[in-house]
């Protein structure tokens, strides 16, 4: 399975970044609505999986789950979608390399956002209430507990979570880019994202599903899960934007520069001299 170094990593991710935003609007919104279903069947499936285990088994409940979950990055990133989680870290880094400008990162989250939320909603809504895979038990009682532990945290915590999670997260899109074959993206992604789900870090369009499919089932209100979608998004931001962007931009691109070196194609870095 062929990969790059890091160094490459990062202009790929760049050159990526500046894709993302020059999406014309509709392709925009159509591949948000797939990335929000796809994270919320990632998280079904969890649901569907472990709701039925005997508590007894603990946190091997917890790993089984979110040895599921990834299915919906997988498949994102393989079939084709945008997630606001993604481009945290996608966006922040072209925006930090000057190839696109604030007010085009701005536009693609709010798009994002949205069409993120109605893509994970129609999951809810339409499979999760209207079909009742979440709300016939085990199932309901999971969906409930799950989405009770989010809200739940707090603003603080949930906001925390939130860096941590797309701290994850981002890294898991990061080496994907890294990766040749769909081999290598499929293991690429799905480490990471098992061990954000594993720790219960809180990620934002994963709360856009589970917690309308618990108010939908009667539990919680949409003015709890306001508080919850604010205080993750900042964390999420800080995660993919700051720890994952922001770190490898000042280590391979903002203090370096890729040379090529002469009779080959491959990538020297020299520091820039300061005047």
């Amino acid at each position: 399975m062929g990969f790059h170094q890091p160094q490459r990593i990062a202009e790929l991710a760049v050159e990526a970044g500046a894709r993302k935003v020059n999406l014309p609007l509709v392709n925009m919104l159509v591949l948000g609505f797939l990335g929000g279903a796809f994270i919320a069947m990632g998280f079904l499936l969890d649901i569907r999986v472990v709701a039925g285990l005997p508590h007894e088994w603990g946190t091997i409940k917890a790993l089984l789950g979110a040895a599921v979950f990834p299915v919906g990055l997988i498949l994102l990133i393989i079939a084709g979608g945008e997630l606001l989680t993604g481009n945290m870290m996608a966006v922040s880094i072209a925006c930090l390399s000057r190839k696109i400008k604030v007010q085009q990162l701005l536009t693609n989250w709010f798009w994002i956002t949205i069409s993120n939320f109605i893509g994970s909603l129609f999951v809810a809504y339409l499979f999760g209430h209207v079909i009742g895979l979440t709300e016939g038990e085990p199932y309901l009682a999971t969906t409930i507990s799950m989405a009770g532990a989010k809200i739940d945290a707090g603003f603080w915590a949930s906001l925390i979570s939130g860096i941590g999670c797309n701290w994850l997260v981002g890294l898991a899109v990061w080496l994907s880019y890294g990766a040749d074959d769909i081999t290598g993206k499929i293991l690429a992604i799905w480490f990471p994202i098992l061990a954000f789900v594993a720790i219960g870090f809180q990620h934002v369009v994963a709360n856009m599903f589970v917690i309308p499919a618990a108010i939908f089932a009667g539990s919680f209100t949409w003015g709890q899960y306001l508080t919850n979608f604010i205080a993750v998004f900042i964390g999420n931001a800080i995660g993919g934007g700051v720890f994952v962007a922001m770190i490898y931009w000042i280590a391979y691109i903002g203090n370096v520069q890729p040379v090529v070196a002469e009779g080959n194609n491959l990538y020297a870095i020299k520091n820039k001299q300061r005047r």
